[in-house]
């Protein structure tokens, strides 16, 4: 019981509302306020694994304690996190004395701080005291398989290497802040493990045990549950009846991520009747600790999840995953400087690899929702396996749609009847009846037998018809199948496959629903006289999409996966940083859904659900990360990032290009290759990251001096940390990343690398190409190096034209022993005189 005091829900927001009823003005807010003393992680010495101190985390109910706190833990630090909370609350009442405020969150992990509701007013005196280092408003944020792992080839290379599914990822926990977990979940059982399978020692998380999320919800593979609401039930949003205060998730986003994650192996995937294969998380013997910190009805608030961080990390996970972005850019010096990411660098200084989406923003530049060089943003791509369904009219043409649904029987053809032409006689004008939502209008007798034509409206995409309740009525009036056209006012939405029951598809193009509809009623026979519809001989047939289509042309860059440069502030200025790191399958992936999942109302009631974005991306790293992780323990995050980034393709199925989506609308046709703001490194190569030869490494004192080189940094960095900048020139382009980024190139810089042989002696050639506009060169050219030793790279950049267009470079080293690694080279703005005015 020790690490998580919690108050029941209904008592901490009848608290809440009686506070606010009788105390709150109108400029009351939650802010995030940071004290100058150090947080715990950066005392030196500190142990990793002692008791949270944390105040109230809006969870309820008991707690069940799989492995109990690290006994071993330093009483030196436990005792310095309590005196830091006490001195946090002696401030509060020192300050604030006979004043009304609620104090939501203790965090002294990462950052030593604490969430409060109080006025601007009492913000302003807060902010006023020598102790404290920062006042922050709390800020929004929101959520940004059964194939991939085949995709990635893990069956055949990663997964061998590490000793076959049932062990890859052992021993590794993978924490998930998200929209929490349906624990029932096959994905998530640890029934199918006969083998030793214990719970990691170094983890000392616990389980909340609620109404929602009884006892025994969690197991060996499913070792921490926990939720984090307290911001969200200050202002009065949360809804229990559909966020649920507990682990629980009722939104379904949860429950995918961590099955894509460190989902089991072998699970079938059946939805709507249908059997779409195995599934399997990318690190299947991995172990799962879920941060509830997201809900379905609002997304989430900053001060929940850093406290969601500061607990994962006290509880000892090995790797953070968060398919989360915040709804705008942080404000301020650098966009870096925001207590997420400074919550995370905190996180990464004790050991913990970071992957984060890079959001759903795309595909304009600087569309960038992760920004920080110690976290790895994660872009989507799309893999090669389609679920395409075809209609064939009676003219012979033959059109594409999408719907994870069966054939009609046979080559018969089948008569088509538009909804809005099978009313009955009775049936007063009704506003959206084309919609199919209602079969109480429909004409049993007309439509028995035929193809029911419906109209995909706005109204689909914002949740007020469903694909659901059409094929309901299409049922319901013993339809032979049923066609959606796309109503031309839904724009640049990309629909995933839907499943259904019935033969069916939707029709996503708003051109190619204008040939259909053009085709059907061309055909309809009407009355001369009163231009009624006497006979309907148009006529289709549905080619089915419960069988997949293997495509040549991935990956590629999904037109919706957020793209670089990575802007540095709010001034849009670029960063010397490569955003972002990677791209990995975020397409149309089929991951767990909860029993509880609303997210997808075409996916209700399953058990599995497939849907796009970077969200479904992330996951895919974090797993391959646990299996890094798993080989190479005591790798640093940066030497993880360093493998997955080294050892990444460029190259499509087919040895091209990997290609880019530039468009929301008819999005294949306007591709072009992607470039390193598109695709970081490029697609992950899961069996060559286990092999990289070389790292690039980089410690947390390497991130400080980067942030103490930003200009008028170094209080907002001894606010954060609670340590003094030296002075430091450092750059972006100067931190050892396994990327070069320079945003101007003002005549000529010299930048360094160091790589860092993990594997046998080996000789290395370097080769590249050089940015256009920029002439490159490298030494040494060549160089042998010993197992364990490290080796410079001098890198001169000199700028040979006037131009301020991004451009691309590349460099390779080839190892004699069969080692390839490659980094990206981008220069934004090159500048080859300096001109003066006097």
């Amino acid at each position: 019981m020790e690490g998580i005091n919690v108050l029941p829900l209904f008592v901490f927001s009848l608290f809440v509302s009686l506070w606010m009823r009788g105390h709150c003005q109108n400029d009351t807010a939650i802010y995030i306020v940071t004290l100058k003393q150090a947080p715990a992680v950066h005392q030196t010495g500190f142990v990793k694994g002692f008791a949270s101190s944390e105040i109230n985390n809006g969870a309820s109910g008991a707690t069940n304690t799989l492995n109990k706190p690290n006994r071993n833990a330093s009483r030196t630090n436990t005792s310095y996190g309590s005196r830091l909370v006490h001195l946090q609350n002696s401030l509060l009442r020192k300050v604030l004395k006979g004043e009304n405020y609620l104090k939501l969150y203790s965090y002294q992990y990462l950052i030593n701080g604490f969430a409060v509701l109080i006025t601007q007013q009492q913000a302003d005196k807060l902010a006023r005291r020598r102790e404290v280092a920062n006042v922050v408003l709390d800020f929004s944020v929101r959520t940004a398989t059964t194939y991939t792992p085949e995709f990635l080839g893990l069956p055949q290379g990663a997964w061998v290497q590490e000793g076959g599914p049932d062990v890859a990822g052992e021993g590794i926990v993978i924490g998930l802040i998200d929209t929490g977990i349906d624990p029932a979940h096959p994905s998530f059982s640890d029934d199918f493990c006969q083998s030793n399978y214990p719970v990691p020692s170094h983890f000392s998380g616990v389980c909340e045990v609620t109404k929602d999320f009884p006892s025994g919800s969690c197991n060996r593979k499913l070792i921490g549950a926990r939720h984090f609401a307290a911001s969200a039930i200050t202002r009065g949003i949360f809804n229990s009846s559909q966020d649920y205060p507990s682990p629980i998730d009722g939104d379904g986003h949860g429950t995918h991520t961590a099955s894509i994650a460190a989902g089991n192996h072998g699970i079938p995937v059946i939805v709507s009747g249908h059997h779409f294969g195995n599934a399997s998380g990318m690190a299947p013997h991995a172990h799962i600790a879920v941060y509830k910190a997201l809900y379905k009805s609002f997304g989430g608030f900053a001060a929940d999840v850093v406290a969601a961080i500061d607990q994962a990390a006290q509880d000892g996970v090995d790797i953070i995953s968060l398919s989360i972005t915040p709804n705008r850019r942080p404000p301020g010096l650098a966009t870096f400087f925001n207590p997420i990411d400074m919550s995370l660098l905190s996180a990464v200084k004790s050991g913990i690899f970071i992957v984060q989406a890079a959001g759903n923003t795309g595909p304009s530049p600087k569309s960038m929702s992760s920004f920080s060089p110690w976290i790895f943003t994660v872009g989507a791509s799309a893999h090669d396996r389609i679920y395409n369904n075809y209609i064939v009219l009676g003219n012979n043409q033959t059109i594409q749609g999408v719907g994870l649904a069966p054939a009609t029987d046979g080559d018969s053809m089948y008569t088509l009847i538009s909804a809005t032409h099978a009313l009955k006689n009775e049936t007063e004008e009704v506003n959206n009846l084309g919609e199919c939502q209602d079969s109480s209008y429909l004409d049993q007798d007309l439509v028995k037998g035929n193809l029911l034509i419906c109209s995909y409206s706005i109204r689909f995409v914002l949740g007020m018809s469903s694909v659901k309740q059409a094929l309901q009525t299409a049922q319901n009036v013993s339809a032979a199948g049923i066609i959606f056209y796309m109503d031309p006012f839904v724009l640049g939405f990309q629909l995933n496959p839907t499943p259904m029951a019935i033969p069916g598809l939707i029709l996503p193009s708003a051109d190619d629903s204008k040939i259909f509809l053009k085709y059907y009623n061309d055909s309809l026979v009407r009355n001369v006289t009163s231009n009624s519809i006497v006979k309907f001989t148009g006529v289709a047939k549905i080619l089915g999409g419960i069988k997949a289509n293997y495509s040549s042309s991935a990956p590629k860059v999904m037109y919706y996966s957020a793209r670089g440069p990575d802007p540095e502030d709010n001034l849009i200025a670029n960063a010397d940083i490569l955003k972002p790191n990677l791209i990995a399958p975020g397409n149309s992936i089929w991951g767990a859904w909860s029993s509880l999942g609303a997210d997808s109302a075409e996916f209700q009631g399953e058990s599995f659900a497939m849907i796009s974005g970077t969200s479904m991306a992330a996951p895919h790293i974090a797993g391959l990360a646990a299996l890094i992780k798993q080989k190479f323990p005591n790798f640093s995050p940066s030497a993880i990032a360093s493998a997955l980034s080294t050892t990444a393709t460029v190259n499509d199925k087919q040895g091209g290009p990997i290609m880019a989506q530039r468009a929301y609308s008819n999005p294949d046709l306007s591709q072009s290759p992607a470039t390193p703001f598109d695709m970081g490194s490029g697609f992950v190569n899961a069996t060559a990251a286990l092999d990289p030869g070389l790292i690039f490494d980089l410690s947390f004192d390497d991130f400080f001096s980067f942030l103490c080189g930003i200009n008028g940094s170094a209080p907002v960095v001894l606010n954060y940390t609670g340590l003094s900048c030296n002075v430091s020139n450092m750059n972006g382009s100067d931190l050892n990343l396994p990327s070069i980024t320079v945003a101007v190139l003002n005549q000529s810089r010299t930048i360094t690398r160091t790589v860092t042989n993990i594997a046998n002696d080996e000789i290395y050639g370097v080769s590249w190409s050089p940015p256009y506009g920029v002439s490159v060169s490298i030494t040494p050219k060549k160089f042998s190096i010993a197992s364990g030793q490290m080796q410079n790279l001098t890198v001169v950049l000199n700028a040979t034209l006037n131009n301020s267009s991004p451009s691309y470079g590349r460099v390779g080293l080839y190892g004699s022993k069969g080692h390839v690694l490659t980094f990206p080279l981008s220069v934004i703005s090159k500048i080859i005189y300096n001109s003066t005015v006097s």
